[in-house]
């Protein structure tokens, strides 16, 4: 009686395995886990080989992430994402002092994947060129 027992059990987990075959791969969600668009922002002062990097996730629907995520994500919605079109500032003086920064961003805009890496000479530079995009102090 014992051996029917485990067959019995056996032939049912063999049945659910093979329906689940049959059903076919799952689907992932419409939008994918996270939802909106969303870019993970590093920026690093001095050369690569430094310690000293900042970082934060920059969600934009609704914005949060840093205390610019605001406007950033309005600065991104302009131009789709793509942070090398953002419009320099015009008025920015920056010193000619070479202290390099290296901003990264990575991440997913209009379902499109975004990687972005830059070094600038100095953080006057980083802020003049991208905005608020890579504001990361607090």
């Amino acid at each position: 009686m014992t051996h029917l027992i485990r067959a019995t059990a056996a032939g049912g987990a063999l049945l659910a395995a093979a329906a689940l075959l049959a059903a076919g791969p799952a689907q992932a969600a419409p939008g994918g886990a996270r939802g909106g668009d969303y870019l993970y922002l590093t920026v690093t002062k001095g050369d690569s080989r430094s310690s000293d990097t900042r970082g934060t996730l920059l969600l934009c629907d609704p914005p949060q992430g840093h205390s610019h995520a605001v406007e950033a994500c309005a600065r991104l919605a302009a131009v789709a994402g793509d942070i090398t079109r953002i419009t320099p500032a015009k008025d920015a003086l920056c010193p000619m002092v070479y202290a390099p920064v290296t901003a990264q961003a990575r991440g997913e805009w209009d379902g499109r994947p975004i990687e972005y890496s830059e070094t600038f000479s100095n953080s006057c530079q980083l802020a003049a060129r991208t905005g608020p995009v890579f504001a990361l102090d607090s």
